[in-house]
């Protein structure tokens, strides 16, 4: 499969080029820095949006076509008490993790084209405060809020597909607290600006080692193949949910147009009015 892969060189969107060129795709990345694990790669920034439409011309003037869309590219940005914090700062963090996704799937979407029957598949990298407020961090978590939100519409607005693109998967991920330069930038930041209850669980994480960067991995290369088909607009815990245990039933609610399991929505008291979620 052809793949773009944005963040591609370093921490995960590095590991995760690796993985998939082991595995016989190309990948073409994406990054302000060079990616020496990619089959490819160009230099962009994804906030930057005619930086990225450069970079989807050349590769469509090279491969044509992809099969698969992967956004990885984020930054940890503006930390501290949102009240205190630098507005452009505080912009370009939402710059980064969530213009650059949308940039990242506007830019590339007409490229999807896998060959029939295959699914075109679009993975989005959230966590980091999307399911839960995340104190001191309210930029990085408002924009993978965000992404989740944007991932849930473009899924119902391409439900039906028109013909000359074909059908496609996208979702969201949550990869879990992996040791990157994320977690050495709380620790560096210190119980101040970070918040002294992230700033332990980032000494802890770090002891101990964090969430596994292979289950993140994995759970990437289960949305890309076709044992996903079907399942989109939802937003999978690499290291808590059972994406991977046929056994627990929940295939038929991922690929479920109607199900809220794994989406985020309001939770109201039964018998009132929107209580289905909304």
């Amino acid at each position: 499969m052809k793949i773009v892969l944005t963040g591609s060189s370093t921490g995960i969107g590095a590991a995760l080029a690796a993985r998939l060129v082991s595995r016989g795709h190309l990948v073409w990345g994406l990054a302000r820095s060079p990616s020496p694990a990619a089959s490819r790669s160009s230099r962009a920034d994804v906030a930057d949006w005619p930086s990225v439409a450069a970079a989807a011309e050349s590769v469509k003037g090279e491969w044509g076509t992809i099969g698969a869309l992967v956004s990885c590219a984020g930054i940890q940005g503006e930390i501290g008490r949102t009240i205190s914090t630098d507005p452009a700062r505080w912009a370009a963090t939402v710059g980064v993790n969530l213009l650059g996704t949308y940039h990242a799937i506007r830019a590339f979407h007409s490229l999807l084209r896998p060959a029939a029957p295959a699914r075109a598949k679009i993975v989005c990298f959230s966590g980091g405060g999307a399911t839960k407020p995340r104190s001191h961090f309210s930029a990085y978590g408002a924009a993978k809020t965000a992404v989740v939100r944007l991932v849930e519409t473009i899924a119902e607005e391409e439900r039906q597909p028109v013909p000359e693109s074909g059908p496609l998967d996208i979702n969201a991920i949550a990869p879990g607290a992996i040791n990157t330069r994320l977690t050495d930038e709380v620790i560096a930041q210190g119980p101040i600006l970070a918040g002294r209850a992230e700033y332990e669980a980032a000494l802890k994480q770090k002891q101990t080692g964090g969430a596994s960067l292979d289950r993140a991995l994995d759970l990437v290369e289960w949305l890309l193949s076709a044992r996903s088909d079907g399942v989109t607009g939802k937003l999978i815990s690499a290291p808590w949910d059972p994406w991977d245990k046929p056994e627990a039933g929940l295939r038929s609610r991922l690929t479920a147009a109607n199900d809220d399991v794994y989406t985020l929505r309001r939770v109201t008291p039964p018998g009132t009015r929107g209580s289905s979620g909304s």
